[in-house]
């Protein structure tokens, strides 16, 4: 680590005039392998959200090692599909928190944004993929309510929630079975809508592709889908969305 800083500090120092090419000379040297690992330490600056860890597939100490590398430069950590067996024991050794709802691992950031992001989810199934949603929001530093149990098996229950849903800026709307919550609330609230179907069903529904080609085909135009259970993904698009609102 101490040879990056001194090339980054020659870079620096011996610095063209050209700013662009300074800062693509920077981002080379900021996403050199480390360890045999290949950390984009630039991604915050290029897409406005910082390097999250996908963890399936990999072994804990593949785990660990690539979030003591993040954690070292940015002071914060985000690592998903996290397994229980592994999730307790890297919580400890990396001084993070580990939610097994969401099979995700967070050190959030020091400070947050206030916003009036709303994740939504049709019902108490589709909380592990909303939970990943507002987990995945306060590592990118954004506020967000939860708002559960309003799907269409009850619709009666949305009517209490309306108010809070028509305040919200943006909505990630979490839904498995048909996929029809989120074009009921397409059909009612003008914000942009993140629709994101979840593998909550019976037979030809199970493993979500009745909920994602229902959301595919609303009839509520100009609904945002993401892929099945991928509550990281919207939480993604909803990030790229209030950092461009703000004009950050």
């Amino acid at each position: 680590m101490h040879s990056l800083n001194d090339e980054i500090l020659k870079t620096l120092l011996s610095a063209s005039a050209d700013p662009q090419e300074t800062v693509s000379r920077l981002a080379a040297l900021l996403s050199q392998p480390l360890d045999g690992l290949l950390i984009d330490h630039d991604r915050e600056r290029r897409c406005g959200f910082p390097e999250v860890i996908y963890g399936q597939g990999k072994t804990p100490e593949q785990i660990a090692a690539a979030a003591k590398a993040i954690l070292g430069r940015s002071g914060r950590l985000f690592a998903t599909r996290v397994d229980l067996a592994a999730g307790a024991g890297l919580a400890l050794e990396l001084g993070a928190d580990y939610d097994p709802l969401s099979r995700t691992l967070l050190v959030p950031p020091a400070q947050f944004q206030a916003s009036r992001i709303v994740v939504v989810c049709a019902g108490t199934s589709d909380l592990p993929v909303a939970r990943e949603a507002m987990r995945s929001l306060a590592y990118f530093g954004f506020e967000a309510e939860l708002i559960c149990d309003v799907g269409v098996a009850g619709l009666h229950r949305l009517n209490s929630a309306l108010p809070r849903l028509q305040q919200a800026e943006i909505l990630i709307v979490c839904a498995g079975m048909e996929g029809a919550l989120p074009s009921v609330l397409g059909g009612l609230l003008s914000c942009p809508l993140i629709a994101v179907p979840t593998s909550t069903g019976y037979g030809a529904g199970g493993g979500g592709w009745a909920a994602l080609l229902a959301m595919l085909n609303s009839c509520a135009s100009g609904i945002s889908v993401v892929n099945i259970d991928n509550g990281f993904g919207a939480a993604c698009a909803a990030s790229r969305m209030m950092k461009f609102r703000k004009g950050e």
